[in-house]
């Protein structure tokens, strides 16, 4: 995604102090650099990926993006190019490939922010990392890790591999369904497994699924073996309560079983954690640690529901109160975009 979204890392100087500091490059962090500087808020950007973006960037580029205000549906790499041109139009510095290690309150009230590269001065942060590290579940089903790559997938980078291909997907969640919907006008076929008969999907998808696609759907299915030579040439499946097995010739195999994540070195913050992995915030987004902030998914508060659109409201609150923590005298509501000289 970067040759189509130049971004030059501007990082500054060493000493240099910014007024706030965004650990995270995804969408959530990109509209708090854009609402930052809306504020006139001196803003840097770090993120451990080696582009912006995040997980979409990072798995889904080709994934369509449901949940996102103002577009009907958009491909991922398409809303993170327009959220990098957003979120980089006050031209924040920023920092890619770069992983925040540790962060240390000063006497006089400034963050250090350590990174494997070097020191990071800042008033206020705001940790937006979404799930932290992810990675995705395998399994050890027979022939998936020996075919991993060559026609076994955990995610798609590029959906023309499955043009006029046989495919099964593995999964009951939204990503598989998603994938079902992405990839039905182009694959020559689909077939879906799910180990049992409730899906965890938005109800929208699950009825597209069973009622209107072409999707050959097989509840209380799992998958026994990957076979092929060079590349996948059939998949066993098996019904899990007869335990009757069938053979699929299939070319494409792909795995939507969730992913694995890690917050890393953040747990040794001394921030307040829910179990060992969301960060505890109130309603104005303040972690325990003062100047500290999160948003997006890595937040927890009673009633959290973690979608892109519901981030991109927490950091528009943790922005401007992080303005009004450095600047008591500034509005924590500064009036509508509209109202503002742009």
């Amino acid at each position: 995604m970067s040759d189509t979204i130049p971004i030059i890392q501007t990082g500054g100087a060493e000493d240099e102090l910014f007024d706030i500091t965004i650990i995270g490059g995804g969408p959530v962090g990109l509209f708090g650099a854009f609402y930052a500087g809306m504020r006139q808020m001196k803003t840097k950007i770090i993120d451990s990926l080696p582009e912006l973006g995040g997980q979409i960037s990072a798995l889904y580029p080709e994934k369509y993006i449901f949940d996102m205000p103002g577009y009907p549906k958009i491909v991922g790499r398409d809303l993170v190019r327009e959220m990098v041109l957003q979120g980089t139009r006050f031209d924040p510095a920023v920092c890619l490939d770069e992983k925040v290690i540790d962060l240390r309150h000063e006497p006089d009230e400034t963050i250090t922010l350590t990174t494997e590269k070097g020191i990071h001065r800042t008033r206020t942060v705001i940790i937006s990392v979404g799930v932290g590290a992810f990675s995705p579940k395998r399994i050890s089903t027979p022939g998936v890790t020996e075919m991993e790559g060559r026609g076994v997938h955990y995610f798609v980078r590029d959906t023309s591999q499955f043009a006029g291909k046989r495919l099964l997907v593995v999964g009951g969640g939204d990503s598989a369904l998603d994938w079902c919907m992405n990839l039905e006008p182009i694959a020559k076929q689909i077939v879906l497994i799910h180990r049992r008969d409730v899906f965890r999907a938005h109800e929208e998808s699950v009825d597209w699924l069973l009622n209107r696609s072409k999707i050959d759907v097989r509840l209380w299915h799992e998958l026994r073996c990957v076979e092929g030579g060079d590349c996948v040439e059939r998949a066993v499946i098996f019904h899990n309560k007869s335990n009757a097995e069938e053979t699929l010739h299939v070319d494409h195999v792909l795995l939507n079983l969730g992913f694995s994540t890690d917050i890393g070195p953040l747990r040794n913050w001394g921030l307040a954690l829910q179990d060992g992995k969301e960060i505890i915030v109130n309603q104005f987004m303040e972690t325990n640690l003062p100047g500290v902030y999160a948003a997006g998914d890595v937040a927890t508060f009673p009633g959290k529901i973690k979608l892109i659109a519901t981030g991109v409201g927490e950091i528009c609150i943790a922005v401007n109160y992080a303005k009004n923590h450095i600047d008591p005298a500034a509005k924590v509501f500064p009036g509508h975009s509209s109202n503002m000289n742009l």
